[in-house]
């Protein structure tokens, strides 16, 4: 007869958000992070047993990151890196620490004045353990759309299949991208911008057969410009825009009036990563 036993389990606080101003100079600078934590160990017994006294209570951690905040920030990557270290160092029944942080950006609109810029969010998860540290880096929401250049035909068909073979149509997505870091010590700083910068100039100058022709691109983009990522992981939902027929009213669409389909949609999602590239340990 089998026996039930536990299996993985991790637990912590999730999304903390913090908001940290500098009024150090007459030009005031935010940082707008969500801050989720969680925390893998020694923790069985509070399952099986409800002996609590391993656990690191989620306030705790929330507590934590206020206080972290309460210096300078840096870079999400460097405030997650303090963070991780920080429960799997102060904590012996914690054995694995993950911190995943969402920065929500400000444009300026003055020295101390803003407004929320685009709906894109930058990512930074990390994991710290006994054995060592893992940095991922990402982007998600970002919104990215061309006119042209992009065509999708020669599919399999069968008795079900509708969409008409197209050789120019408009190409939108809402990107999502995570990229792993070979070592903790990359500029955080100088990379994210360069890494989208690679991602986005790929986007727009790719002349595209399919979407998933594009996102292998995009994420070759990435690799032969930043030697400091092992691999990025893209999610790319195709966002439709169906060519409007207008016959009914007497009017011609010269492929200019579009139907922007929010759902059902088709979600492209693949690896890109260098055949030398070191183990992930517990990196995603």
């Amino acid at each position: 007869m089998s026996k039930i036993v536990l299996g993985g389990n991790q637990y912590g606080k999730a999304e903390t958000h913090v908001v940290r101003i500098d009024k150090s100079g007459a030009r005031h600078e935010i940082k707008d992070l969500n801050v989720s934590v969680a925390l893998a160990g020694d923790f069985a017994d509070a399952h099986l047993t409800g002996d609590n006294s391993n656990v690191v209570p989620t306030d705790t951690q929330k507590n934590t990151v206020f206080a972290f905040a309460n210096e300078p920030m840096g870079e999400i990557e460097d405030f997650g890196l303090r963070l991780a270290r920080h429960f799997v160092r102060e904590f012996a029944t914690v054995k694995r620490a993950r911190v995943s942080i969402e920065e929500f950006g400000w444009s300026r609109l003055g020295d101390h004045a803003f407004a929320r810029a685009g709906a894109e969010r930058r990512l930074a998860t990390v994991t710290s353990t006994r054995d060592g540290d893992w940095v991922v880096g990402g982007i998600t929401d970002l919104v990215v759309l061309k006119t042209t250049d992009s065509e999708f035909h020669g599919y399999i068909k069968d008795r079900y299949t509708t969409l008409p073979e197209t050789h120019d149509r408009v190409m939108a997505t809402s990107l999502t991208a995570r990229w792993r870091f070979a070592r903790t010590d990359a500029d955080w700083k100088e990379c994210y911008p360069s890494i989208v910068g690679a991602l986005t100039k790929t986007f727009a100058g790719h002349y595209s057969l399919s979407l998933q022709q594009t996102l292998y691109e995009m994420g070759k983009g990435v690799l032969e410009a930043r030697p400091e990522v092992a691999e990025i992981r893209l999610a790319m939902p195709n966002k439709h825009h169906f060519v409007v027929d207008l016959s009914p009213f007497d009017l011609r669409n010269e492929n200019e009036v579009f139907y922007a389909s929010d759902r059902p949609y088709g979600l492209i999602e693949g690896t890109v990563t260098r055949d030398d590239a070191p183990e992930a340990g517990q990196a995603w």
